[in-house]
């Protein structure tokens, strides 16, 4: 599938129609979606009554907007009214929210076309799309390895090239480390530039919906859809939509290049990749500074006891009685709700409720929860600091190629190191994006790596366009996986 703006730009002047996009879309799902397992559930006949109605629109003389019929897909625990949104889990299942995101509001607004809703990790705990109750999804790149989580089913239908674009959701990396695994773009944005309203929550001060797509400039005409003051979201912030920066991103442009992101937890071939990435970055005009994060070997511990805080009482409403599907139990309300929470939820799910629970429990909270929330004001500092002397830092979105699936399942640890170098701007509420740097080979398939740049707080613009610029120069964001090349 040809890249987002293109594709918009045909749309847009009747050089296609959107009937015939969509169903080519649709087309693509049937026929690859099987092997990959990106997709929970396909909208096909609802995407058809909307293409419709477009090229009524665009036949009528309407001015096209922004995202005029193109093919999207939603991670499922994004509201859209009548969708099936089951957040990856039992509980859920078979769930149909009565209203609809705002971000994805937004997107039906700019003529955006959903397509399905994609598989993810239950209630987005996971790094490699297996803990769904229903299926894990697969790497195009190869089918044995995982896609990355917990935007999982979004990440792969857009490297498949099922649709150009795709929302997910990013609370300690789940959007940029599965681009990272599928050679694609993924940008999380500011905390509060765009709406969590019609997003179930699971961590509320971290998380953030956040664009997939192809390219960098995709990704930023996605994010300039859905960002913007929401009056149904308190936390967002009164910045208005995001407009691309007139820079060209790179030149003379200070880079900061953190110790901590290249100790020994860092593959070998990645390094080497990020290596050559921070090269381009110089010749390009931009300058490497050396700098450290003093906090940042921190930031999973702190992490993981502050999202799994917000999830044990974010998810407390999932009982049976007010959201989700019930079990019996004994008969009586408490057993109705251990029966409820015990057969509904996860392995992944229950082991972080019970570390959220705790730590915020009477004679714990200030030992555990409030350490951690001094920890994460102490890595805010880190970064302030750092952009006291350079405009944006780079470095390793993954420290692996992706695993083959099972490999970390019976092992969270290694899984939660996992996000080692994601989880700091999550917890800063800073804008990262994750772009392709090239790949290395492993068992004879090519694997793609991820260079991220953070940039300062609200500085969304300069990242994007950093990242932009360095897309025209690599050109490693158009390859793609064997098997799923472009397609009409």
């Amino acid at each position: 599938m040809t890249g987002a703006r293109e594709l918009r730009d045909a749309l847009a002047a009747g050089e296609r129609r959107v009937e015939d996009v969509v169903e080519a879309a649709l087309a693509r799902i049937a026929a690859r979606d099987g092997e990959l397992g990106a997709f929970h559930e396909v909208r096909a006949e609802a995407a058809r009554a909307r293409a419709r109605e477009l090229d009524r629109l665009r036949a009528s003389g309407g001015t096209p907007p922004a995202l005029f019929g193109l093919p999207i897909a939603l991670k499922e625990n994004l509201c859209l009214e009548g969708a099936t949104v089951p957040c990856g889990s039992r509980l859920l299942a078979g769930y149909r929210p009565p209203y609809t995101a705002t971000v994805v509001r937004r997107l039906l607004d700019a003529g955006a076309v959903p397509v399905g809703m994609t598989h993810m990790d239950e209630f987005a705990m996971g790094s490699s799309g297996e803990n769904s109750a229903f299926r894990a999804t697969r790497n195009p790149w190869d089918l044995a390895r995982t896609p990355g989580g917990s935007s999982s089913g979004s990440a792969a239908a857009v490297a498949a090239g099922l649709v150009p674009l795709a929302l997910g959701s990013d609370t300690g990396g789940s959007v940029r480390q599965p681009a990272a695994l599928t050679g694609i773009t993924g940008f999380k944005p500011t905390y509060g530039r765009v709406s969590r309203y019609g997003l179930v929550a699971f961590g509320s001060s971290l998380d953030q919906v956040s664009p997939l797509a192809r390219s960098a400039r995709d990704a930023e005409l996605c994010f300039g859809v859905i960002s913007g003051r929401d009056p149904f979201d308190m936390t967002t912030l009164d910045e208005g939509p995001h407009a691309p920066s007139a820079e060209d991103g790179l030149s003379g442009k200070r880079i900061g290049v953190p110790a901590e992101y290249f100790d020994d937890d860092l593959d070998a071939g990645v390094r080497g990749r990020v290596e050559e990435a921070l090269q381009v970055l110089r010749g390009l005009g931009a300058q490497l500074v050396e700098l450290s994060l003093p906090h940042a070997r921190a930031a999973i511990p702190a992490y993981y006891v502050v999202a799994t805080a917000e999830a044990s009482s974010n998810l407390a409403r999932f009982d049976g009685v007010r959201f989700g599907n019930r079990e019996r139990g004994d008969g009586t309300l408490m057993g109705m709700l251990s029966a409820t929470r015990s057969a509904g939820f996860g392995a992944e799910v229950k082991r972080r409720i019970l570390l959220g629970t705790y730590v915020l429990s009477s004679g714990y909270q200030e030992a555990w929860y409030g350490r951690a929330q001094k920890v994460r004001g102490l890595l805010a500092q880190d970064y302030v600091r750092a952009f006291e002397r350079v405009d944006l830092v780079a470095g390793p979105t993954f420290p692996t190629p992706a695993f083959p699936l099972g490999e970390r399942v019976d092992d969270p640890v290694a899984m939660y190191l996992s996000d080692l170098y994601t989880v700091p701007a999550n917890l800063a509420g800073v804008p990262a994006v994750s772009v392709p740097a090239g790949t290395v080979e492993v068992g004879g398939k090519e694997l793609p790596v991820g260079l991220q740049l953070v940039g300062p707080r609200l500085a969304d613009a300069q990242v994007l366009a950093a990242a932009r610029r360095f897309q025209e120069a690599t050109r490693h964001h158009l390859r793609r996986p064997p098997g799923f090349g472009d397609e009409a």
